[in-house]
């Protein structure tokens, strides 16, 4: 599902860029955690994820019959990247009751 574009970016270069992108999107989230609930701006998050990614994927069909040809195999591509991420970003966090490093952000009440 990567632009050619990124072919001329180093694995190195890619995962900055990347990172740098998501950070944009989690200092948003942060500012809007702080006037609605924090699992309102997931949800949010991720509905602007999958409209955003739909929004790729018919950008690069040529017609409605590619479009739909692309549809399922588009469907298991970013599913199971969102799996893998949410499963190394679930176990960092994992990490931090430990260390306690975010114990701050882990109330167990609503904000």
């Amino acid at each position: 599902m990567s632009e050619s574009k990124n072919k001329d970016l180093t694995d190195e270069e890619l995962d900055k860029q990347l990172r740098v992108i998501a950070d944009g999107f989690i200092d948003l989230a942060n500012d809007q955690a702080q006037r609605f609930h924090k699992e309102n701006v997931s949800e949010g998050l991720l509905y602007a994820s999958s409209r955003f990614s739909a929004f790729v994927v018919a950008s690069h069909a040529t017609d409605v019959l590619a479009y739909d040809e692309d549809r399922d195999r588009a469907i298991d591509y970013f599913v199971e990247q969102f799996r893998k991420m949410l499963i190394a970003n679930l176990d960092d966090y994992r990490g931090s009751f430990e260390d306690l490093k975010y114990s701050h952000l882990m109330s167990r009440t609503p904000n």
